[in-house]
């Protein structure tokens, strides 16, 4: 009934959180990791594809790839202006989260559904990536920052 388990002494270490799927397991940002492994399963049992935060592909928080050219999907109207049939380009600012999305030929928003919802998940996208109420992104941040010295 009861285990004997060691006694934690790393009381810096974060408690065992969900499993994380081996393709995330190199991730220096555990938030990430956790937030792909979640949302690939979520996808499996229906979640919209574009409601996703982050990026199966680049395995990034989705505001920070969504300028490569492959998240350009013409039928849907993702990043795509169907007036001029062209790619749309997309502005973050990280500070702000204010999410801009413009028609690189005529400089106008799409208005469709599509563009409506990569502005929203691309917000919801910064919002998670900063958020640090769990102290992951604190010890990320010291991780990057001390790799960069």
């Amino acid at each position: 009934m009861f285990e004997n388990r060691p006694a934690q002494t790393d009381f810096a270490a974060p408690p065992a959180g969900p499993a994380v799927h081996p393709r995330y397991a190199d991730l220096p940002d555990p938030r990430l990791a956790r937030r792909l492994t979640g949302e690939d399963a979520a996808e499996e049992q229906g979640l919209d594809p574009f409601e996703r935060v982050t990026c199966r592909l680049h395995r990034r928080w989705l505001h920070t790839c969504v300028h490569s050219p492959t998240h350009v999907v013409a039928v849907s109207g993702y990043r795509w202006c169907r007036d001029c049939a062209c790619p749309a380009a997309v502005a973050i600012d990280q500070l702000t989260g204010d999410v801009r999305v413009t028609c690189t030929r005529c400089g106008r928003v799409p208005d469709s559904r599509a563009t409506r919802q990569l502005v929203r998940t691309c917000r919801a996208s910064v919002a998670a990536a900063t958020d640090t109420s769990d102290g992951d992104a604190v010890r990320s941040l010291r991780r990057q920052h001390s790799r960069r010295q």
